[in-house]
């Protein structure tokens, strides 16, 4: 009987010794975008991993999708809180002057191309122009909402005083009615400094869910309770709880990790992006301000944006305005987690706002109007010094 169990023992010792050999290994922290930001209460962390559920939900003709929509989850866009591929990537439509979107009542701002079976989706209206957005990625969006007004007003300089060629303004929109200005928020003509999306459109992460909820999938919350399809106000899709749930978890992913810092070839390519000025909107290091989420107040992190619109020549210009960004302007896109971007991306890149650049290098020398200068000089570094700062961006 003895040898019996002694056996046995064996036997399940050698089985889990074999299983730990075939465990998948986990990713490092730095190698994924997707996580918590760290010193989350437990409250904190209970709505984050809420959020995190909602965000992967999948909607249906009997949870509310459509009738008109763009895609059915928040996840199949942000897969692994990355950057979107072209199959996921948005249309935009409006008109060339900002002086408000004309075809507002014609299914604008976004184009819903896809429909329930009995329904038809959209179709560009005649006359109006259009951009194609790529989903950005989603990770450490909190650290940017808590930047202060006066941070933002600080890094612009819309009369190029310094003569570096570049003017970043930020962009200046009214507010929504259901959005509640921050308590240090800096108002100008009775509008507010706007810092998420493409051309800055948004003012904060609430402002942001609301408008995804409402313009990729056609649902509908107390915050929005228009129907992209009828145009008519109708019930609550989705509750209050849930689009906050969901707010909660974009402020609290944490910021992407940087990677291979101490290499020498990363450690040039930094020198090296700092000479032709690339950091001038590319700012480096940001500051949050008061946060009531104390993990994210008054941080310092890198996320190398200003959140200010820059105008970016003719070669970028899609002729299509949004709020009062004019079609040439964009705001500056976060590089933090460029390097990830691949991941997300079916393994390639898929770069700028409508992702047309196949490749970090091309994506620079399709920059133009403030960035002509660095573009140029980027062109102008020997073959091994560009190789020198693709890697340093790619470790960011």
């Amino acid at each position: 009987m003895k040898i019996k169990v002694l056996l046995f023992i064996a036997i399940c010792f050698i089985a889990f010794i074999s299983c730990e050999q075939y465990e998948p290994i986990l990713p490092k922290s730095e190698e994924v975008l997707d996580g918590e930001v760290e010193g989350l209460t437990f409250a904190q962390r209970a709505q984050f991993l809420r959020g995190d559920q909602a965000f992967s939900e999948v909607f249906t003709s009997s949870t509310g999708l459509g009738p008109l929509f763009v895609t059915n989850s928040c996840i199949s866009c942000h897969a692994g809180d990355g950057k979107g591929h072209p199959f996921t990537t948005l249309t935009r439509f409006g008109q060339s002057d900002n002086t408000g979107n004309q075809f507002l009542n014609m299914g604008g701002p976004q184009l819903q191309n896809r429909a329930l079976p009995g329904y038809q989706p959209e179709s560009l209206p005649n006359g109006a122009t259009f951009s194609k957005f790529t989903p950005p990625a989603v990770t450490g969006l909190g650290f940017l909402q808590y930047v202060t007004d006066a941070d933002i007003l600080a890094m612009a300089d819309p009369n190029d005083t310094n003569g570096d060629g570049i003017s970043g303004v930020p962009h200046w929109i009214t507010l929504k009615e259901f959005i509640v200005p921050a308590s240090n928020a800096i108002t100008q003509n009775g509008q507010y400094i706007h810092r998420f999306g493409k051309k800055a459109a948004a003012y904060d992460l609430l402002d942001q869910t609301v408008g995804a909820y409402n313009q990729d999938m056609g649902i509908t919350s107390t915050f929005n309770l228009i129907d992209t399809y009828s145009g008519l106000s109708i019930d609550p899709e989705v509750s209050d709880n849930v689009v906050r749930d969901v707010v909660v978890y974009l402020e609290t992913l944490k910021a992407p990790i940087p990677r291979d810092q101490d290499d020498p070839e990363v450690i040039n390519g930094k020198t090296l992006f700092n000479r032709i000025n690339c950091a001038a909107c590319h700012m480096p290091t940001l500051s949050t301000g008061y946060s009531s989420i104390e993990a994210l107040s008054y941080k310092e992190f890198n996320p190398y944006t200003d959140l200010l619109l820059h105008d970016m020549g003719s070669g970028l210009d899609d002729g299509y305005t949004e709020g009062n960004a004019l079609s040439s302007e964009w705001r500056t896109p976060p590089l933090w987690g460029l390097g990830l971007s691949p991941s997300t991306q079916g393994g390639e890149y898929f770069l700028l706002h409508d992702g047309r650049a196949k490749s970090i290098e091309e994506a620079i020398l399709l920059h133009g109007g403030e960035a002509e200068n660095s573009k140029n000089q980027f062109q102008n570094l020997s073959e091994s010094e560009r190789a020198s700062l693709i890697k340093f961006l790619e470790s960011l």
